[in-house]
């Protein structure tokens, strides 16, 4: 039959059990904390980024994107309708004012000349032969009124005549107002005649006028047309570079299609764009950013257009430095329009460890170990961030990403 198990040895079991379940939750225990300091309190500082805290201006900015351009350039069109004949100098190439770029077929140009010249000639023929007509016209009423003069000079003395032989008896009453009468129509007719002669004087000044005009006009037009004809050689304005020109040689161009590109390459100019959402904070005069790889320009907002354009809004910014040996035509840059400015605030390098809010958990090293901080955050770009409060200046702060530590007050940095 069984035996029964003295109470002793029981106890015996339940002290060994119990010491072997102490054990091995100790162990557990001491291998996660072992496990945690390992891994999750400790990094490699080869594997973050720190920056040292300084006393300098933080600017606010938009980020926006550029584009270099000469301040000054100048678009020379077609004067004519034509064709590309010969292209003389390449994009690129600088020139002197005068000095021939391109020539443009001056057939359709020259017979439009030609054409123009012997309307000139007609029109100028026909103002002399209207001048020798009026100039006729006129002395022949000139010579009827001379005519009409005499005429009454012979009433006048046939009235005295007929005066005196009635008076002597020798002629009626009758006769003299007749004789009178054709004094009145006489001089009637005379006035008649002055006054159309006068008309005359003015019609002739005014068909004449009308006619000189005509030939000023025609003047003018073959004065256009000699000099597009001698526009038909297209040549530089100013001293500059080509930027482009139309190459396409026998192609045809209509009156004002671009020819060709003229810059003045010792001063440019950033066009800017950015979001149409940022629209309500440009205005004229805000300092800007000009960034060309690791150099900067300053400059500010000169002209905004009001335009919006696939949700970008452009604006031209003014260059402090206009020609600094860092521009090039239709260099890609990046813009920075400054929207705040603080002076001479506490500071860092902007990094990973930033977010968007307004404080930030930073750790802060203090030999080789780095607490967490709690900083108030305020101005940033994308170079630096102000620190408004529990740091000093000098003291450095990891500003690369340590999310995997936001629930450790300190991390332990090892080699």
């Amino acid at each position: 039959m069984d035996k029964e198990i003295s109470a002793e040895v029981k106890a015996r079991s339940r002290r060994r059990w119990t010491l072997i379940i102490a054990g091995a939750v100790i162990l557990i225990a001491a291998a996660v904390v072992g496990t945690r300091s390992l891994f999750k309190s400790s990094v490699p500082r080869k594997r973050i980024i720190t920056a040292v805290v300084e006393t300098g201006d933080v600017e606010n900015t938009i980020t926006a994107s550029g584009e270099v351009l000469p301040e000054f350039e100048e678009i020379i069109t077609s004067p004519v309708q034509s064709a590309i004949r010969e292209v003389l100098i390449d994009a690129g190439a600088k020139v002197q004012a005068g000095q021939p770029i391109l020539r443009l077929d001056k057939a359709l140009v020259q017979a439009a000349y030609d054409k123009g010249r012997f309307m000139l000639e007609s029109k100028q023929n026909n103002l002399r032969k209207l001048k020798l007509e009026l100039d006729k016209s006129y002395f022949d009423l000139k010579s009827s009124n001379d005519i009409k003069q005499l005429r009454i000079n012979s009433l006048m003395a046939e009235v005295e005549n007929t005066k005196r032989l009635y008076k002597a008896g020798g002629g009626t009453r009758e006769n003299v107002e007749q004789a009178e009468m054709d004094l009145k129509v006489a001089q009637l007719e005379k006035t008649q005649l002055e006054n159309e002669i006068r008309s005359k004087q003015q019609t002739m000044q005014v068909e004449i006028r009308e006619s000189e005009i005509e030939v000023a006009i025609q003047q003018h037009e073959l004065q256009e047309l000699g000099r597009k004809k001698d526009l038909a050689s297209v040549n530089a304005t100013r001293n500059g570079v080509v930027t482009w020109v139309n190459r396409n040689i026998g192609a045809s161009v209509g009156e004002g299609v671009e020819l060709l590109r003229i810059a003045d390459l010792s001063s440019f100019k950033i066009s800017g764009s950015v979001a149409d959402t940022y629209l309500g904070q440009l205005h004229n005069g805000m300092p800007v950013i000009v960034r060309i790889n690791q150099s900067q320009l300053r400059g500010e907002i000169s002209n905004i257009y009001p335009a919006v354009k696939n949700g970008q809004v452009t604006f031209d910014v003014h260059l402090a430095a206009k020609d600094t040996g860092l521009l090039r035509p239709n260099l890609k840059v990046d813009v920075y329009v400054v929207t705040d400015a603080h002076r001479n605030v506490l500071r860092v390098t902007n990094g990973a460890a930033f977010g968007a809010g307004k404080t930030a958990q930073l750790f802060v090293v203090e030999g080789d170990k780095a607490v967490r901080r709690k900083v108030t955050l305020g101005l940033s770009n994308v170079d630096y961030v102000e620190l408004k409060d529990n740091v000093r200046a000098g003291e450095t702060v990891i500003v690369s990403d340590m999310s995997d530590f936001a629930n450790t007050r300190e991390v332990n940095i090892i080699p």
